[in-house]
């Protein structure tokens, strides 16, 4: 059954780039657990897929829907090998590394220097007092 809409369209697009094939995918069908009430225990569900060339393999029970859960494993593939292939170039680990920046403890030096800055500019401010005219 073949993936349809926009999204599915710019998977496609993306897949080429990456130069996945639908050839090189297993994809299988079991059951889901969890949240979907009798539809997720009754009917296969979650999509388990692997690409052969590189071994790597998702399993997606996110959705109610086999439909949806096909589409999201194969974004979540599509995610796995180009982290796999750019390494540190890739999205999530420059997001990751974003953040790790963003916590970090500052230096001393760095926090004095903010420290400077920030009393600076409230001196500045305290200067902008009310003018008082005398007629």
């Amino acid at each position: 059954m073949p993936l349809s809409g926009d999204r599915a369209r710019a998977l496609a697009a993306r897949f080429a780039q990456l130069g996945i094939r639908d050839e090189d995918l297993d994809e299988s069908f079991v059951t889901s657990g969890g949240k979907g009430g009798q539809n997720v225990n009754k009917v296969a569900t979650c999509v388990v897929l692997v690409h052969r060339p590189t071994g790597t393999a998702v399993k997606c029970q996110r959705e109610r829907t086999q439909g949806a859960n096909r589409l999201i494993a194969r974004q979540m593939l599509a995610d796995k090998i180009e982290e796999a292939r750019l390494g540190r170039a890739s999205a999530r680990a420059q997001a990751a590394e974003k953040i790790r920046r963003q916590k970090r403890r500052r230096s001393r030096r760095s926090k004095e220097k903010m420290l400077r800055a920030k009393h600076a500019q409230s001196q500045r401010k305290a200067l902008r007092g009310q003018v008082r005219r005398e007629d």
